[in-house]
């Protein structure tokens, strides 16, 4: 489930519905509609996973784990407070729901997508609809970058679906086939074209 209260960061809402246990992705500051939408559906909030340590992601970690206790998980580099670090190729489970982590670097040393089920990829700010995260930020890499994009993201079948952490495409979600033939970051270039790109402005 995806959820988009303020601004325009998207949060996540991944649940079991035969067992309730949920995790919620990103928090942001979702958190109210979050919260109401885990009560009304009686969901047990397990987990609460950051695919990276900036703040418009993190905000509304405490107040979840404050209300329903839940573990907050982080990648290994990750300088937010966590409850459980996970590294690349990790699983979590949701009920039965597989959550795998895929360390993907390059907008902040630690960031990571999470591949839902074998079939939903919720991309953070690694990668937008018809874009990319940006890699001049304190931590971020182009190179890091580019190997997460060409040689980790764009490996996975083209019917994955794409959920990002920011609604700024022209619709709220994709799937990898389509940003391959669409996103002109995803365009074929070689690593140093890519550094080109992405030092211009």
């Amino acid at each position: 489930m995806q959820i988009q209260q303020h601004g325009d960061n998207f949060s996540y809402l991944v649940a079991d519905e035969e067992t309730k246990e949920a995790a919620v992705i990103d928090p942001s500051y979702n958190a109210d509609a979050i919260i109401k939408t885990v009560k009304a559906k009686f969901f047990i909030l397990k987990y609460i996973i950051n695919t990276h340590g900036h703040s418009d992601h993190t905000a509304g970690n405490t107040e979840l784990h404050s209300i329903f206790g839940a573990k907050i998980v982080v990648h290994k580099p990750s300088k937010t407070e966590y409850d459980i670090q996970l590294e690349d190729g990790e699983t979590l489970y949701v009920g039965k729901i597989p959550i795998t982590v895929l360390y993907t670097p390059g907008h902040t040393p630690d960031g990571i997508c999470l591949l839902v089920d074998n079939q939903k990829l919720l991309t953070g700010d690694t990668l937008f609809v018809g874009e990319c995260g940006r890699t001049d930020l304190p931590g971020g890499n182009a190179k890091s970058l580019y190997d997460s994009l060409f040689n980790k993201l764009m490996k996975l079948d083209d019917n994955v679906e794409v959920y990002p952490g920011h609604d700024y495409g022209t619709k709220p979600l994709s799937t990898i086939g389509n940003e391959r033939k669409t996103n002109y970051v995803l365009q074929p270039r070689t690593l140093k074209d890519f550094l080109d790109f992405m030092s211009q402005p």
